[in-house]
């Protein structure tokens, strides 16, 4: 009888960790996957806001003019940046990329480079609208000789961004649906490994809530651990990541705390519920389906 009794101990002891490593797995994926839509946004937002505008100036316009135009536009909400470009800053860039004074080349002819505005749009208004709105009320200013911009580009961009972010979001979709069946499918696994218990719990009188209540509590406790190993295994892999990849920064950020909170959050909503359901399943289920 006692050896017996070590044996089932064994078993479940055996079983609550297959659960917890298996419920670990799925969370670990599901954190790392959401760290990788995170800095994905990121990279998609930079390329929007790197998306080139020039506003080349007329030649002769007085400096003060040119910085005016400049602090009108930094008032805008959808203008991330502005940066003037002198004739002189012009000309020193020529050379760098040649790598020689072009200005010999000229002779007596005037440097044919003109002052400009570089600007970079906020992520959100990064597209071919907000820059033909800004094109045209730029080219009321008597100053501004013309507006350079690849519309063709601007558009392919702001297309391909969206695909990319659909086809993220589908993949979420999938992948979440994925955690919480398995999820599922372990927990019902460990609650069928004690069925006869709930059994006889039923037989001598217990109500459902009574039952249910001590798995609940069991697999809540256990969805939240496996959170926590979950989430010091992704501060982990994080970590070596960036060692490599410094630039990534990831240390950085409120995403991360929301992500953390996430999983957590995550794993005690599907533990609860699926521990709920599976629950219910055999205690309203006949007694043949419990040798099945």
């Amino acid at each position: 009888m006692h050896s017996e009794s070590k044996s089932t101990k064994r078993r479940f002891a055996g079983s609550y960790i297959v659960s917890l490593l298996s419920i670990t797995l799925v969370l670990f994926v599901l954190g790392i996957y959401a760290f990788v839509m995170v800095y994905t946004d990121r990279l998609l937002n930079y390329v929007k806001e790197n998306i080139g505008f020039e506003i080349v100036i007329k030649s002769n316009t007085k400096e003060s003019s040119i910085l005016s135009l400049k602090e009108e536009l930094c008032k805008k909400d959808y203008i991330k940046s502005v940066e003037y470009i002198s004739k002189e800053d012009a000309t020193n860039r020529m050379k760098e990329d040649l790598g020689e004074d072009f200005l010999q080349w000229l002779g007596d002819v005037e440097n044919p480079l003109l002052p400009s505005l570089d600007l970079r749009f906020a992520a959100d208004y990064a597209n071919s609208d907000s820059m033909a709105m800004v094109e045209k009320w730029v080219g009321t200013k008597t100053i501004v000789k013309e507006v350079i911009y690849q519309k063709t580009l601007t558009n392919t961009i702001n297309d391909n961004i969206n695909k990319i972010k659909v086809i993220l979001f589908g993949v979420s979709l999938i992948l979440l649906l994925i955690a919480i069946t398995l999820i599922s499918h372990t927990i019902r696994l460990s609650i069928y490994s004690k069925r006869f218990s709930v059994r006889t719990m039923q037989l001598v009188g217990a109500t459902e809530s009574f039952v249910m209540k001590p798995f609940v509590k069991t697999f809540m406790i256990q969805g939240a651990i496996a959170a926590i190993i979950a989430l010091t295994f992704i501060t982990i892999t994080l970590y070596s990541i960036q060692e490599h990849l410094p630039e990534m920064n990831m240390s950085q950020g409120n995403c991360i705390m929301t992500v953390y909170i996430s999983v957590i959050v995550l794993s005690l909503v599907i533990t609860f519920l699926s521990t709920i359901f599976s629950m219910k399943k055999y205690l309203n289920a006949d007694i043949d389906k419990f040798y099945m």
